[in-house]
């Protein structure tokens, strides 16, 4: 065993010392096997030649069928990355292709079925836009700019402070102060060079919503207040655009996935009217566990990436609610209103 060992060695290390090419050196390692093989299954037991090359067949076949599985998953990877046009390591020239770096970094992505090199493409083409980068807005941006989505907006008018450390994790200590579209712009590309991110250092008004809404593909709400929450879905279905939008309470969480372009119910259908003052207290009046927003925002992050590559079903008229103190989860149907004064009557 120890001698076809040092043989194999050899042939491999020492023809990569005199330049043999990787393909050469492969074919004389199967010859090699052949030939310990064939000694194992013709000479007689207790042969001497048969006793120096491991003096069982079973732990060649063993050996070999590993190689063979390895190399199938070897060349099946190889496969789905040439689904996604790699192209030298530099920028691509054309959207949607992908630097060898790129390939390498979202390899998890491409093999798994249900995205692939066709999904990546999609996250790559996508243009995003996240309102709020405060609890919720914090891993939504950071995961998305992670699993590679080619534009994402940030919008937001406040600065970073101390108090928001506690959760908002894309933001440093020395972050205190610099407005939080900038720290998490810093942050993004940090995390990946590959993405390109516009920040929007202002609060979300009605004379600005429709214009910049529609350079997006889909729009994620992680905001803290109703006015803002129901102007983004007034505009996201004037605009037919696709609307995630999540919150946060203390130690529950909830998230939906709005969509006017299906029959289901818009932001407002739900909630059609703000509650009375103290009935929905903000995190600074009510608190909130730390890493809850992490949970929640991550899901909004995941209903994204589910929505641009299409895998799976996304959560179109239901709400998943996520209770962070007794550690359980429910889904809830939701139902449109036709005297909804946003989407009621429209199809």
């Amino acid at each position: 065993m120890i001698l076809v060992l040092g043989i194999a060695g050899l042939i491999w290390w020492g023809g990569r010392l005199f330049g043999l090419p990787a393909a050469v050196r492969q074919l004389l390692l199967g010859f090699l096997y052949l030939a310990v093989l064939s000694i194992q299954l013709t000479l007689p037991a207790g042969s001497p030649l048969r006793e120096a090359t491991g003096g069982s067949a079973a732990l060649w076949l063993l050996l070999g069928g590993a190689a063979i599985l390895i190399g199938l998953y070897a060349f099946v990877l190889r496969k789905l990355k040439s689904r996604v046009q790699p192209v030298e390591d530099a920028m691509p020239d054309k959207p949607g292709t992908f630097t060898e770096t790129e390939l390498n970094r979202y390899a998890r992505h491409i093999v798994l079925r249900e995205v692939g090199g066709p999904g990546q493409k999609r996250l790559k083409q996508a243009k995003v836009l996240v309102i709020g980068a405060g609890g919720l807005g914090a891993p939504v941006l950071q995961y998305l700019a992670a699993a590679g989505v080619g534009t994402i907006g940030v919008v937001d008018d406040d600065v970073v402070e101390n108090a928001n450390l506690q959760r908002q994790v894309i933001h440093r200590d020395q972050d205190i102060g610099v407005p939080k579209v900038f720290s998490a712009q810093k942050a993004m590309e940090a995390q990946n060079p590959n993405v390109v991110v516009r920040p929007f250092h202002r609060r979300l008004e009605a004379e600005i919503a429709s214009e910049l809404f529609a350079e997006f593909d889909l729009i994620l709400d992680g905001t803290d207040n109703f006015d803002t929450r129901y102007l983004v879905n007034r505009t996201a279905v004037a605009l037919g655009k696709p609307l995630i939008s999540g919150a946060l309470s203390q130690w529950e969480g909830q998230l939906s996935v709005f969509d006017p372009k299906t029959d289901g119910p818009c932001y407002q259908c739900i909630f059609p009217e703000a509650p009375a003052p103290g009935l929905a207290p903000s995190c600074s009046e009510a608190g909130v566990i730390g890493p809850l927003p992490g949970v929640v925002g991550t899901m909004m992050a995941v209903e994204a990436v589910k929505l641009i590559t299409g895998a799976g079903s996304v959560l179109r008229g239901e709400m998943l609610i996520y209770d962070g103190l007794y550690g359980e989860t429910r889904k809830i149907r939701l139902s449109k209103r036709s005297d909804c004064p946003v989407c009621g009557g429209a199809h």
